[in-house]
C-alpha cells in the first residue's frame, strides 16, 4: 500500500487516471490522505470534521464497483473534505457558527451532489470564517485555520481550510464558493488556484435568492488543469437554478493549451489607481506581466472604468446578508461577530432607491467591461493587496499606508472584479522576500472560462510557483 508524498501531490488528474486504470486503489488513496492529514492538521486546522469510517466504506464500494466493471465518474476515489458552507447530507456542517455548531443536514448541496455522483470520496469539511463572512478563516466553533507556509499569518477565507488542506496535500480537489474573493484569496494566500466561474457557470441549489449574481460557487486545486477537471464536473445547467448557463461541463474538462501567443493582455498593478497595494504583491504582478510578454503575448497597461462597482458590491452584498441572516439576528442576536452583524443592519438601512441605483451602477459597469474586453483577451491584477498577514488580526486596518474602512476595503482587488461579472483565476504567481505566496489574478472576459484556464495554465507552466510546497507538508 502506498503512502507516499508523490500519491498525495500527484495531480489530481493523473491520480484519476490512475484509479481507473487500476494502479493504485481507492482505498490507498484514501489511507495516504488520511495519513497525511493526522500528520498535518493538528498544525493548520483545515479539517474541522473529519468521517474517516463513512470514507473508508465509500473507498471499498468505489473499488468494487470498478472491479465489476461498472461505469465510474471523472473523480472516481479522490478524496475531498468540502466548505463547511456546502451541506453534506448526514454530515455536519456548521458555516462556522455556534447557531448551527450541531448541524446535520438531510440533503447535499448541488456542488456536493455533482462532485459524489462523479466519484469523490467525502472524508470531511474544511474550515470557514462564520458564515463564510471575511476574508480570514476563524470562527468561534473551530478556531483559526493557519497558513501552511507560515502559522502566524492567515489562509484567507472565506474556503481558506479547502486552500490549506490543498496546499499541505490532504486533499486532492476542493470546492469552495466565492462571493468578494474567498475562492481566490485563499487560493492567493495558500500557493493554489481558486477559479471564481462567471455567475450561472456553475448551478446552485438551495438559494434563498436563485438570480442574485454576485456569489458563485467553483472549483480549486494546486494545478489549472485540476480546477479544469474539477469545473467539468461542476458545471452545467440544473432546472433547480433558473439562473444555470446551459453549457455543458465536459466542455471544461480537457488539460487547457499553453498556446498564448499573439494574445492581447493588459495588466493593472492597482487596478488603474482605483486600491492601494502592498509594494511586494505590485512587484509580483509586474513580474508577471513579463512572464507573459515572454509567452508571446501583445502586453499593455490598462484597466477597465471600474466606477460604481464598490458601491454595486456593498450595495447588494449587504441586501443579500440581510435577506439571508436578518431573521438569525433578530432570534439571537449576541451570537454574530460585529463585522457580520453591521453588514446585516446595512442591508436593513437600505432603500428601494438605494438597490435600484446599484442595479443601474451595475448595468453600465457590465457595458464598459465587455467593451474593454473586445481588446483584450486577459487582464492582469492582484487578487490580495496586501500579503497574508498575521493571524490575530481580523483583517489588515491599512494597506500600503492608506487606512481600510472596514474589513472589506482591504479586498476590493477581488471584489471589485466580482461586481463585473467576469471569471477570475488565482494562480500561484511567487513569493515575498520573507516566503509568503503571493497570487496573480487573471481575469477574463464574461463567460469566457476556456480563455481564462488557457491563460491561466500557460503561466503556471512557465514558472513552476505552484510546485513550491509548504515544508509543513513535506517533512
Amino acid at each position: 500500500m502506498r503512502h507516499d508524498g508523490a500519491m498525495i501531490f500527484t495531480e489530481a488528474r493523473e491520480l484519476a487516471r490512475m484509479l481507473r486504470a487500476k494502479e493504485v486503489s481507492a482505498r490507498e488513496v484514501l489511507d495516504a490522505h488520511l495519513a497525511q492529514i493526522e500528520r498535518c492538521n493538528p498544525a493548520v486546522n483545515a479539517v474541522v470534521t473529519l468521517v474517516a469510517d463513512r470514507a473508508a466504506e465509500a473507498a471499498a464500494a468505489a473499488d468494487e464497483r470498478l472491479a465489476k466493471g461498472e461505469d465510474v465518474g471523472p473523480l472516481h476515489g479522490l478524496p475531498v473534505a468540502h466548505k463547511d458552507t456546502h451541506d453534506t447530507a448526514g454530515i455536519r456542517t456548521t458555516y462556522g457558527s455556534p447557531l448551527l455548531a450541531e448541524n446535520v443536514p438531510a440533503h447535499d448541496t448541488l456542488v456536493v451532489e455533482r462532485m459524489r455522483a462523479a466519484g469523490v470520496i467525502t472524508i470531511g469539511k474544511t474550515n470557514v470564517p462564520e458564515f463564510a463572512a471575511g476574508s480570514h478563516t476563524v470562527n468561534p466553533v473551530f478556531g483559526a485555520t493557519t497558513n501552511p507556509y507560515a502559522a502566524d499569518r492567515s489562509a484567507g477565507g472565506s474556503s481558506g481550510g479547502a486552500a490549506a488542506a490543498l496546499a499541505c496535500g490532504m486533499h486532492a480537489i476542493a470546492d469552495g464558493s466565492d462571493m468578494g474573493g474567498s475562492l481566490r484569496n485563499p487560493a492567493s494566500y495558500c500557493n493554489v488556484v481558486g477559479l471564481r466561474p462567471a455567475p450561472g457557470r456553475v448551478a446552485a441549489w438551495p438559494q434563498a435568492a436563485p438570480l442574485a449574481t454576485m456569489a458563485v460557487a467553483g472549483p480549486m486545486g494546486r494545478t489549472v488543469g485540476d480546477v479544469a477537471l474539477l469545473l467539468g464536473v461542476l458545471a452545467g445547467p440544473d432546472l433547480r437554478d433558473p439562473a444555470a448557463l446551459d453549457t455543458p461541463g465536459a466542455v471544461f474538462a480537457a488539460e487547457p493549451s499553453t498556446d498564448v501567443r499573439g494574445l492581447r493582455v493588459a495588466v493593472a498593478p492597482d487596478l488603474g489607481g482605483t486600491v492601494p497595494v502592498d509594494g511586494g504583491v505590485r512587484d509580483v504582478v509586474e513580474r508577471s506581466a513579463r512572464v507573459f510578454e515572454d509567452l508571446g503575448c501583445v502586453v499593455e497597461p490598462a484597466c477597465p472604468d471600474l466606477t460604481g462597482a464598490d458601491e454595486v458590491f456593498r450595495t447588494l452584498r449587504a441586501w443579500q446578508f440581510e435577506l439571508t441572516f436578518g431573521a438569525q439576528l433578530d432570534a439571537h442576536p449576541d451570537a454574530f461577530k460585529a463585522t457580520l452583524r453591521d453588514n446585516v443592519l446595512a442591508g436593513r438601512a437600505l432603500s428601494g432607491p438605494d438597490i435600484g441605483r446599484a442595479h443601474l451602477l451595475h448595468a453600465a459597469l457590465f457595458h464598459r467591461v465587455r467593451e474593454f474586453f473586445t481588446r483584450y483577451d486577459a487582464l492582469l491584477a492582484p487578487v490580495s493587496q496586501v500579503p497574508p498577514f498575521p493571524i490575530d488580526w481580523e483583517y489588515p486596518n491599512e494597506v500600503a499606508g492608506v487606512p481600510m474602512r472596514d474589513y472589506l476595503e482591504w479586498m476590493s482587488s477581488a471584489y471589485l472584479i466580482s461586481a463585473t461579472g467576469c471569471p477570475a483565476l488565482s494562480v500561484p504567481a511567487g513569493f515575498t522576500p520573507d516566503g509568503l505566496p503571493v497570487g496573480l489574478q487573471i481575469v477574463a472576459p464574461h463567460r469566457d472560462e476556456l480563455g481564462l484556464l488557457r491563460v491561466g495554465r500557460a503561466f503556471e507552466q512557465a514558472t513552476g510557483h505552484g510546485k513550491v510546497r509548504p515544508a509543513l507538508a513535506e517533512r
